[in-house]
């Protein structure tokens, strides 16, 4: 199936969404709660896979792109939507949560993009979700976000999601970038990937870092993002009351005051 040429346009600054413009007969793939709003003439049509046709005709063709997406933690599902109007017809899509969407001409990006597993947002129909099993097994084991990653094949318009502030690097033949696992976004395939373990047990211990960095050789392009999803999720709950109750927002002593120390004291304790 060939490529749909779309044009698009990407509205807000810290919460942005992309909002995407169909031909008539023309069609867009989201993630499965990825859409924001769309014109009446476009209608949505849930497939296995991701709705190329790639791996092949038939039920097997679409188990086997729809079991891809299932390793990389993904929905077996994602969503068509398809211009059936006469004129233009646009579709929204928003990103989950603050951060920088990324057009990515995989024409220009010679056919192929790595991405980490949820940062693929939407891509004009005919662009291929697959996925990026990394060689070796040390990344298997100690990896954790980065083992297992999104392919993106094809010659269209894919659109990536970057958490926080967005940082794009040229690396040289046989430069290298250690970076955490979280931060990496997406790169081309011909940088060489890697783990690499931090060294010493009490920088990993105390230092609040993780154990293992992810390596990036040179030559090629990597998109990286200062504020990986799994950082946000763990400051929020770090953050969140663990029992129930509210919390002095902004306050030194709110933990203290409301539900630790001083109110077991002043109340007297619990038992009965």
């Amino acid at each position: 199936m060939g490529m749909d040429v779309v044009d698009f346009e990407i509205k807000g600054s810290e919460m942005q969404f992309v909002e995407i413009e169909l031909d008539p007969g023309e069609a867009a793939v989201g993630e499965a709660g990825s859409m924001m709003f769309m014109d009446a003439g476009i209608t949505m049509d849930t497939v296995f896979g991701d709705g190329s046709g790639a791996g092949g005709g038939g039920l097997f063709g679409k188990l086997l792109s729809a079991g891809k997406r299932l390793v990389t933690g993904e929905s077996l599902f994602t969503t068509v939507y398809t211009n059936q109007a006469a004129g233009k017809q646009r579709v929204a899509f928003a990103a989950p949560y603050p951060g920088k969407i990324l057009p990515m001409n995989l024409a220009q990006l010679g056919g192929t993009l790595i991405c980490q597993k949820d940062a693929f947002l939407c891509a004009a129909r005919g662009v291929q979700l697959g996925i990026a099993l990394q060689q070796k097994l040390s990344v298997g084991f100690f990896g954790g976000e980065g083992f297992i990653m999104q392919r993106l094949d094809g010659n269209g318009l894919a659109f990536v999601h970057a958490g926080g502030t967005l940082l794009k690097r040229e690396l040289q033949p046989g430069q290298t970038l250690l970076v955490d696992t979280g931060c990496v976004v997406a790169y081309t395939p011909n940088v060489g990937f890697e783990i690499q373990y931090v060294g010493k047990i009490k920088t990993a211990l105390f230092g609040g870092e993780g154990l293992f960095f992810a390596k990036l050789t040179g030559p090629g392009t990597v998109w990286l993002q200062s504020l990986p999803f799994s950082r946000l999720a763990s400051r929020v709950f770090a953050a969140a009351p663990q029992r129930g109750g509210s919390r002095e927002e902004g306050s030194v002593l709110g933990g203290v005051v409301g539900g630790g120390l001083l109110g077991g004291l002043l109340g007297g304790g619990d038992d009965e």
